[in-house]
């Protein structure tokens, strides 16, 4: 099956690797952390830090656990931004758009216009 986006396995690693960088912010013991949350080797995750290479299926559910940077990451090469955040967010911005409508139609807060 053909690729139908745009990255590459190389975009996907360095993506993950500012990703973990961002969240890690080149923390003494950043290594260990990731070795902690992910069982992987320490080679392997300077590997991904470096972005030489990428974390694969259950490393990176696990990664995505734990890291909000990550999670944003993948969602953004998914192409699922709209994922990303409190789920309560649809709900909020429904009643911020009916409130700018009101706004708009210059009534004050709590009339009705039924």
């Amino acid at each position: 099956m053909r690729n139908i986006w745009s990255f590459g396995s190389c975009c996907y690693a360095l993506a993950i690797a500012a990703a973990l960088k961002r969240e890690l912010r080149e923390a003494p013991g950043a290594i260990k952390t990731v070795m902690g949350w992910t069982g992987a080797t320490e080679r392997t995750v300077k590997n991904w830090i470096a972005g030489t290479h990428g974390p694969s299926g259950e490393h990176l559910i696990v990664l995505a656990h734990h890291s909000h940077a990550v999670m944003v990451v993948f969602h953004q090469l998914a192409k699922r931004p709209e994922s990303i955040g409190d789920p309560r967010m649809g709900m909020i911005r429904k009643k911020l758009t009916e409130a700018l409508d009101v706004m708009d139609q210059g009534r004050p807060w709590g009339d009705s216009a039924d």
